[in-house]
């Protein structure tokens, strides 16, 4: 699609967006027609997906993807009334007697650019967002899952008026002029690099931005905390959709001395989860031949530098991009699996004396888009989330604090800016509108020339009390 026939897409959302944004019921009423339609094209979307990865468990799809995003529909029917309606506030003293309140009011036009990892989570969750705050949209799904990205356009195109929602898909030079059109806002999940083009190109229409780039998430554990039921979480987190999800466990920091115990267990896991690996259909493979190759040469740089690699499963070379899970102990900072995301199913292991140590290897780095930490004192847990910074933390667990619809998500730093889901969705997509609303007479009259002797009396009074 060309950046002319772009521009036109985005005219005609603004022209039906002035006639009328959408008000309670047309909102309820797009939120309702989108959750029909993802149920009535499960099986499809299912089937996508998995010709997309060449092999994606339908399990976790309608696990992580389909539920989270119907449910995510359903919380936002249920609180939207109350989301929309008007809020007092208590007017400033000196403004008397003036009242004040706000109320959220849609932006205009809100473009959304998917990533392929969670092609349906993260291209429609922000989509729900930004209907429910009584946006129009227009969604470009990635184009490495291209199946997907179009039973998803189809799906929307069956739901929606081309001037309420549109879907454009197509493949980088579509999605570099997407971004550079001038949207009431952009919200763009994907890598760093990538995020940093959408930035610079919505900065000369100065369209504001949500980034959602993912990081090095780590995960801490505590001696006292128990090990078997540590790496039963983490093992799950890093493996759910063969790790290629932005806030899996990008590496982990253990007590030194447990790294036999951590590697024991994390074999027994693996075998438990799955027992089959290449014939396993509930194992992920890798989403393409090139992110494949990608994550056999960040393994090969570690063994090169001096790592110790653990395949914990066996992989036929002919499965069809089935990447084994792999631990690599005694990673540097130096190392290619140190200094990238990883994005796969390889999980460096760092010994570390105590959490001090451990928050300061932390804190030394980027800002992560997630942290876990496993402890079960309240006081340590409070340290820790006292002394670093992420984009948001789960204790005692991984990956689910994405799925609380009364928290945000959102990176911090590297990893990213802005946040949504549930009410911060709501808010990201609207604004904020302030209101005064004076009466006639009112204590403002004294705030107007020309001043008297008078005013400086009564300015010099209030100045008294203003800092108190």
């Amino acid at each position: 699609m060309s950046e002319g026939n772009l521009r036109e897409r985005l005219d005609a959302q603004r022209r039906a967006f002035d006639a009328g944004p959408p008000d309670y019921s047309r909102r309820m009423e797009a939120l309702a027609g989108l959750g029909d339609a993802l149920r009535a094209r499960e099986a499809e979307l299912v089937q996508a997906l998995h010709d997309d990865f060449g092999g994606r468990s339908p399990d976790e799809t309608r696990m992580l993807e389909l539920f989270p995003l119907l449910d995510q529909i359903g919380h936002a029917r249920r609180h939207l009334r109350g989301w929309m309606r008007r809020r007092r506030v208590r007017g400033t003293w000196y403004l008397w007697p003036s009242r004040a309140f706000y109320q959220y009011q849609p932006l205009g036009v809100v473009g959304v650019i998917g990533a392929w990892n969670y092609q349906l989570l993260l291209t429609l969750g922000p989509l729900v967002d930004a209907l429910t705050a009584g946006n129009h949209a227009m969604v470009k799904p990635s184009e490495r899952a291209p199946r997907t990205a179009g039973v998803i356009a189809s799906l929307l195109a069956d739901v929606f008026p081309l001037d309420y929602v549109t879907c454009v898909t197509g493949g980088v030079e579509v999605a570099r002029s997407f971004s550079a059109l001038p949207f009431d806002h952009l919200i763009f999940t994907g890598s760093a690099d990538v995020g940093r083009d959408v930035m610079r190109a919505a900065a000369a229409n100065l369209t504001p931005v949500t980034l959602e780039l993912g990081g090095k998430s780590p995960a801490i554990l505590h001696e006292s905390y128990p090990l078997e039921l540590a790496v039963r979480r983490i093992m799950t987190g890093k493996l759910y959709n063969a790790g290629q999800t932005c806030v899996a466990p990008d590496y982990v920091l253990v007590p030194a001395g447990r790294e036999a115990a951590f590697e024991a267990e994390a074999r027994r896991v693996v075998k438990a989860l799955y027992p089959r690996l290449a014939a396993d259909p509930d194992y992920t493979h890798i989403v393409d031949a090139r992110h494949d190759e990608r994550l056999e040469a960040l393994v090969a740089d570690a063994e090169a530098a001096g790592a110790r690699v653990v395949k914990l499963a066996t992989a036929d070379p002919g499965s069809g991009r089935v990447f084994p899970p792999t631990l690599v102990f005694g990673p540097t900072g130096g190392m290619r699996v140190m200094r990238e995301e990883i994005f796969g199913p390889v999980l460096p292991v760092v010994a570390c004396a105590n959490v001090e140590a451990a928050i300061d290897f932390v804190s030394a780095r980027p800002r992560p888009l997630a942290l876990y930490y496993f402890d079960e004192d309240r006081r340590r847990v409070d340290h820790v989330l006292a002394r670093t910074l992420s984009g948001g933390v789960t204790v005692g667990d991984c990956v689910f604090h994405l799925a609380q619809h009364r928290l945000p998500f959102g990176g911090v730093g590297a990893s990213g800016m802005g946040q949504y889901r549930g009410f911060d969705g709501f808010v990201t997509f609207s604004k904020k509108r302030g209101v005064m609303v004076q009466r006639r007479i009112a204590l403002t009259a004294f705030f107007r020339p020309p001043y008297t002797g008078r005013t400086r009396r009564i300015l010099r009074w209030l100045m008294r009390f203003a800092a108190r």
